[in-house]
């Protein structure tokens, strides 16, 4: 482990010499010839930050996802940082706590990715949660956090919500409160901890996938890996194997002949977008299903609202999730019973995803008839010698299980550092900051257009003029990619070269969040999209013909609403 960091540095610096192509090239090569103390197997939120925190520790690191970073659960939530205030229902009060923790945390190493958020919470006649059980509640999630939440919880009168929420149905509305959390760009806190991880050392790559386990007997030597991009088989070594493919993690676990229960339960959760003008919401509500009594949320997200989520047990391909007309019609009829003047239908959803969620599998039980009461928590296994999987958890508190998935790690490899990285203190890419405000001022004053200037600063943080650069050198690189989304050309030289997009998905889906945010899908801006990646990526026509229907086929996948 010895020179983890000169390597690292010298890395760093050969790669910004190559192209996106060799790069990925010299990754390849670094994979198989190098034995790992860490081979991380899933590229979400929790394989990205295990990565980052064993590579901060002086481990050497391989992380490799078989499509793109973030693109299974972890593009598919809520896009909250929460403790978990409906977590207290079920009495997970430790998750809670860990949760309002990891939150404050997430702030202040992410403050571009991670933004205060309050909620309202309504309270109307007949509904299971009265006035007085919402207040205990919320002074309980306060206390958790010890105090020390973005703000205490106040109490509202019914007409302080009516004039805070006009839209919000009058009749029987009792009162409510007002909490606080926080909301987050889901997809680029991922990609920000990949990036975080290659900084200090280890080798990312995401499109490589998991064939076999290499054995070394009794123990999981390494793997062997296919490039999905290049078609080329790599065996990989390393001395320990984490399984961190979410919802895939059973499949991993069988590559070990494992004949033990399913360590995975999977819950579906879908969630719909329409345009904020037509549901009416100001700010973020937490409401309680009037058809089965379920927490659920509407967020702003920009020009449009988020509403969401259910919760069903999936028993099906985590790659073939989709919404259905059930889903999306549950979401729809529970946010017009409390928007009256909504009246939102199927022609109303710009878009419609799902996700299933890896709920770590109690013992002994089959079947997951509750997934909404079922608990967040996560569990550590090792299924074999030399093979750790970690299922369960939340988005929140992703860091303090990559930390105890890193200290298991350390353990059984003896000789490696046990003190914990400073992954709580560190800022991830773009966290270093004057302060968001005054980045805020110094965007809108050097770009002279508010809404881009915005955009720019919540994206990247402190590296914005990294990408706005790009547009000062070549005004071309300024034009909008999908009218009228923020989103400009520089951006995609920042997608390559920094953000490790390979693909037209990568880029449209996951580094600009176009797909998710147009009716179309960005189908009709990806022609124009493609020919610029071109040259970057190093496409011929062929190629670029191959990428366009690779990104139809995933539009599709994605968010087809199945009836």
């Amino acid at each position: 482990m010895a020179g983890v960091s000169q390597r690292s540095e010298t890395r760093a610096a050969e790669r910004a010499r190559q192209s996106a192509a060799e790069a990925r090239a010299s990754a390849l090569d670094e994979l198989a010839t190098t034995t790992f103390d860490v081979l991380v197997v899933g590229g979400g939120i929790t394989g990205a930050g295990i990565a980052r925190d064993a590579a901060m520790r002086g481990l050497s690191v391989a992380l490799v996802d078989r499509s793109d970073f973030a693109s299974g659960t972890s593009s598919r939530s809520s896009r909250l940082i929460h403790g978990g205030v409906r977590y207290l229902e079920h009495g997970h009060f430790h998750l809670v706590f860990e949760a309002s923790r990891e939150r404050r945390t997430l702030l202040r190493i992410a403050p571009h990715l991670v933004r205060s958020l309050p909620f309202m919470w309504p309270v109307y006649r007949g509904a299971r949660l009265s006035r007085w059980k919402l207040g205990i509640g919320l002074f309980v999630y306060d206390a958790l956090a010890l105090f020390r939440n973005i703000r205490n919880h106040q109490r509202l009168d019914a007409r302080t919500i009516e004039r805070l929420e006009p839209g919000l149905r009058t009749a029987d509305l009792q009162g409510g409160a007002r909490y606080y959390d926080a909301a987050t760009d889901d997809i680029r806190l991922t990609i920000a901890n990949v990036r975080a991880a290659a900084e200090a050392g280890a080798v990312a790559l995401n499109h490589v996938e998991i064939s076999a386990l290499s054995v070394d007997d009794p123990a999981i030597a390494g793997v062997t890996a296919e490039d999905r991009l290049g078609g080329r088989t790599i065996p990989v070594r390393a001395r320990v194997v984490v399984n961190a493919t979410g919802p895939w993690s059973d499949r991993v676990r069988g590559l070990a002949a494992s004949t033990g229960a399913a360590g995975v339960r999977g819950s579906k959760g879908v969630h719909v977008s329409v345009p904020r003008d037509r549901i009416g919401n100001l700010g973020a509500i937490t409401l309680i299903s009037p058809i089965d009594g379920r927490v659920m949320f509407v967020l702003p997200a920009g020009p449009n609202t988020i509403i969401g989520t259910t919760d069903t047990e999936y028993a099906g391909d985590p790659q073939e999730v989709r919404a259905t007309m059930a889903d999306v019609a549950y979401l729809l009829r529970s946010a017009n019973a409390f928007f009256p003047s909504a009246h939102l239908t199927m022609d109303d959803v710009v878009s419609a995803w799902a996700g299933v969620r890896p709920l770590a599998a109690p013992a002994g039980r089959v079947s997951l008839r509750d997934p909404d009461s079922a608990s967040r928590e996560h569990s550590l296994d090792w299924t074999a010698p030399g093979l750790l999987t970690i299922t369960g958890g939340k988005l929140t508190t992703y860091r303090a299980m990559a930390a105890e998935v890193v200290q298991a790690v350390a353990r059984h490899l003896r000789d490696a550092p046990r003190r914990r990285a400073a992954t709580d203190h560190e800022p991830l890419p773009g966290g270093i900051m004057r302060s968001f405000a005054d980045e805020i001022d110094s965007a809108r004053a050097t770009i002279g257009d508010q809404t881009l200037a915005d955009h720019l600063v919540h994206a990247y943080g402190g590296e914005w003029y990294e990408v706005w650069s790009h547009a000062e050198a070549d005004s071309g690189m300024a034009e909008r990619l999908a009218h009228p989304l923020p989103y400009i050309a520089a951006e995609l030289r920042f997608a390559v070269d920094r953000a490790l997009a390979m693909t037209l998905s990568d880029v449209m889906m996951r580094r600009l969040h176009i797909a998710f945010e147009s009716r179309d899908h960005g189908r009709s801006a990806a022609p124009a999209i493609a020919a610029r990646l071109a040259p970057m990526l190093e496409w011929d026509d062929a190629e670029t013909a191959r990428q366009l229907a690779a990104y139809e086929a995933d539009t599709a996948r994605i968010f087809t609403i199945e009836r």
